[in-house]
């Protein structure tokens, strides 16, 4: 439970800062609260208490159709508005812990879920969630994993042997989706870790998109890098991770246990990956929205041992994620 006092116009939640007094909500819907180097932008949550059961219905068919052989881990990632919206700003957004929990609560006995709302709150006075993006911070993900691998029963390398990377003066999608000058004017800092100690080569099957980001097409598996490499002031800095979304990733690493993970994720679960090279053999990353073979097959041929759901509260609850994993087992 997060501690929260209010404070003549502020709230410290934790150790953190929130500038109640300036919550604010933009034309284009997006929630700004803070003000100077402390503003925060993020999308309200739309889910309903009682919504997501397509969702927690597709994680239970994996299972169902994996059985004994695959180990399915459900994770549903908190959005930043769930972690850090003010009470005065509460009534422009829908409660996210009751929908996840509700969705948690219609999964077979034999999925194992990972509720991280206590975890997050926990580290929320850390750089866990970007300001100016969408997104989780890659330090956040580090918290998830951890507690994934916990779970997992599989090793986990502390934070403290990665290498740190940061990219200055990083604004991210908040500002193109409020156009906000207050978001512009706030830049921050977009820090990620490189796992030593671990040898690892990542192939790709790039898509080729139509219109409407429709897969069109696909390049043959090529080797590249994990992370990929941006200038200080880039908006694309989450791109570090896999360059983006639209492949098929493979990592094969040093790591020797017989464990073989498919995270099955949108852009949220970019930044998990990186944590688990010293816990599995192999890590597989599929995107939710351009998957174009049979799943079923693809576990097989790999020796999948462990599936992992990794999507943000949003996609968990829109019937379009359900109904494309649901699709993965048929096409």
């Amino acid at each position: 439970m997060r501690r929260k006092i209010f404070l003549g116009g502020l709230f410290l939640l934790g150790s953190l800062m929130v500038f109640a007094e300036h919550a604010r909500l933009t034309r284009s819907g997006i929630i700004i609260v803070g003000s100077g180097e402390h503003v925060r932008a993020f999308e309200p949550f739309r889910g309903t208490i009682d919504g997501g059961q397509g969702y927690a219905d597709a994680v239970n068919r994996y299972k169902k159709t994996f059985g004994d052989a695959v180990n399915v881990y459900c994770m549903i990632i908190p959005t930043a508005v769930a972690i850090y919206c003010p009470d005065e700003a509460r009534g422009w957004t829908k409660d996210q812990r009751s929908t996840v929990r509700n969705i948690y609560g219609r999964l077979s006995d034999s999925v194992k879920a990972i509720d991280l709302f206590d975890t997050m709150d926990e580290h929320a006075s850390e750089d866990i969630y970007s300001r100016t993006d969408h997104h989780w911070a890659p330090l956040g993900a580090y918290y998830a994993a951890k507690q994934f691998a916990s779970l997992a029963g599989v090793p986990f390398a502390d934070l403290s042997t990665y290498e740190k990377h940061v990219i200055h003066d990083y604004v991210g999608t908040m500002y193109r989706f409020s156009r906000d000058a207050a978001v512009k004017n706030a830049p921050e800092d977009f820090v990620y870790y490189v796992p030593t100690d671990v040898d690892y080569t990542t192939t790709y099957i790039r898509y080729q998109l139509g219109k409407n980001r429709k897969v069109v097409g696909e390049k043959e598996p090529e080797e590249g890098n994990f992370f990929y490499d941006y200038e200080d002031g880039s908006s694309a800095a989450y791109m570090t991770f896999m360059h983006g979304d639209t492949n098929t990733t493979k990592v094969k690493t040093s790591t020797r246990n017989g464990r073989r993970l498919l995270i099955l994720k949108d852009s949220y679960g970019n930044a998990i990956p990186a944590y688990l090279f010293h816990s599995f053999e192999e890590i597989h990353v599929v995107d939710c929205r351009y998957f174009t073979k049979n799943i079923v097959h693809y576990v097989q041929k790999n020796d999948i041992t462990d599936i992992l759901f990794a999507n943000n509260a949003g996609h968990a609850y829109a019937a379009v994620t359900h109904q494309a994993y649901n699709r993965y087992l048929e096409q």
